[in-house]
């Protein structure tokens, strides 16, 4: 990966969403947001917020959907934040370290992203601008999604000291999300990115890497918002051969599942075999994925342990796993007001038999093709179950646990409680949900 240098704008002790972020020995925001080099250097920076470390919305979001809804198993009863996610209900409270960090990190993505946009559109150069546009809005519609998964309502923009953040429904916040990837699409079908953009940048960002990363999360999270249509076109338009969209990490910025979790064994592991499905849904034996997910060890407890994407501390994570697009698909065609249910079939088939060494990441289950009774209720049932399989430590569980409407029983809390940072600071933070 190219060296480059990354602009913090500001410190760790961020405030609700008054967004008066400030950092006295950080470069100035007039520097920092006038130039092309320096705005690329946020962008840059963007990505580093969102994958290095515990605080990052990785690590939360990963570990939150895995602790709520029983992918993983507790190691350590000490790790309190993490104990009050395997412990669930009102036992998440308000001061919640992992929740205040999702809220907070979150919501600096997107403060910062604004100003990326806001400064890459008085560009002269509209190459260099519209690769500073689509690097920036996947980052903050990621953070916005991460959000809408966890809270029932999130800031519909950053605020400030006179005028705290209003809310907004979820939904508007998936709907927000898919607007500025829409706006990113534009920006690069007007201009596209130049090779002067491109070498302030990590390598894997390409052209490709934008076209497929926007796509996919445009289908994500029209999917997420019920708009089933936009989806199944978004989810069309990704080369399912691509391999490109990652989070990649080096010496230095480790993967953080892997440093926190996975190397010390001592916050939470996979559960088992089941990834934490029930008994109806449980994976085949047989399924390659779950020698992909899951190690075994036969001297230290636990038996099972994280494998995956989460194995070795310079793993890169993708963004988005090609089978996503293949399980949108066949989502969409199921919920669509004429449902295809052949068409739905033959995406969860693809998904299915698909073999590992046929998937540009290794993720394949080498399975029959389905066999079960060909209906609406039931292909959700092996869709939620394929997604669970598929997209194991994916952090998008929680959100996919409860847009299958399944039971309460299976997750150990619906939407978290706003922090309490949040509240003090901001009239506007809306009552906690029940649980």
């Amino acid at each position: 990966m190219k060296k480059i240098f990354l602009i913090i704008l500001s410190g760790v002790s961020l405030v609700a969403c008054k967004q008066d972020f400030t950092n006295p020995g950080a470069i100035a925001d007039t520097d920092a947001f006038s130039t092309p080099r320096g705005l690329a250097g946020v962008a840059v920076g963007l990505q580093n917020v969102y994958s290095n470390g515990r605080l990052s919305p990785v690590y939360t979001g990963i570990t939150s959907a895995g602790a709520l809804t029983n992918e993983f198993r507790l190691m350590n009863a000490g790790n309190n934040d993490e104990f009050q996610l395997f412990t669930g209900g009102a036992v998440v409270d308000n001061l919640n370290g992992v929740v205040g960090n999702m809220w907070t990190w979150n919501n600096k993505i997107i403060y910062d992203a604004d100003k990326v946009l806001e400064g890459a559109n008085k560009l002269g150069d509209k190459t260099y601008a519209s690769g500073l546009i689509a690097y920036a809005s996947i980052f903050k519609a990621l953070a916005i999604g991460n959000l809408a998964m966890f809270f029932e309502q999130i800031p519909a923009a950053p605020g400030t000291q006179a005028a705290p953040a209003a809310f907004q429904s979820r939904a508007d916040g998936f709907r927000r999300a898919v607007t500025t990837l829409r706006a990113a699409q534009t920006a690069i079908g007007a201009n596209a990115p130049s090779a002067a953009f491109f070498a302030n940048v990590p390598a894997t960002i390409t052209t490709a890497y934008f076209n497929n990363t926007i796509n996919a999360l445009i289908a994500r999270y029209s999917l997420f918002a019920g708009d089933y249509t936009s989806a199944l076109t978004a989810a069309n338009a990704v080369d399912l051969s691509y391999g490109g969209s990652v989070l990649g990490y080096d010496a230095i910025v480790t993967n953080p599942i892997f440093t926190t979790v996975t190397a010390t064994n001592n916050v939470y592991q996979i559960l088992d075999s089941t990834l934490g499905l029930p008994t109806t849904l449980a994976p085949d034996l047989t399924d390659q994925r779950i020698p992909f997910y899951t190690a075994l060890n036969t001297t230290i407890a636990p038996r099972y342990r994280i494998r995956g994407f989460y194995n070795s501390a310079t793993q890169a994570i993708p963004v988005y796993l090609p089978d996503e697009m293949r399980l949108i698909r066949a989502e969409c065609n199921v919920r669509q007001a004429t449902p295809n249910l052949t068409a739905a079939v033959t995406e969860i088939n693809a998904v299915r038999t698909q073999l590992p060494s046929a998937d540009p990441f290794g993720v394949g289950g080498g399975l029959a093709a389905y066999s079960g009774t060909v209906s609406a209720p039931a292909l959700l049932d092996e869709i939620y179950r394929q997604r669970c399989i598929e997209l194991c430590m994916s952090g998008m569980r929680l959100e996919d646990n409860r847009r299958f409407g399944r039971p309460s029983s299976e997750r150990r809390r619906t939407f978290f409680p706003y922090p309490s940072r949040e509240r003090d600071n901001n009239p506007n933070t809306p009552a906690d949900p029940a649980n």
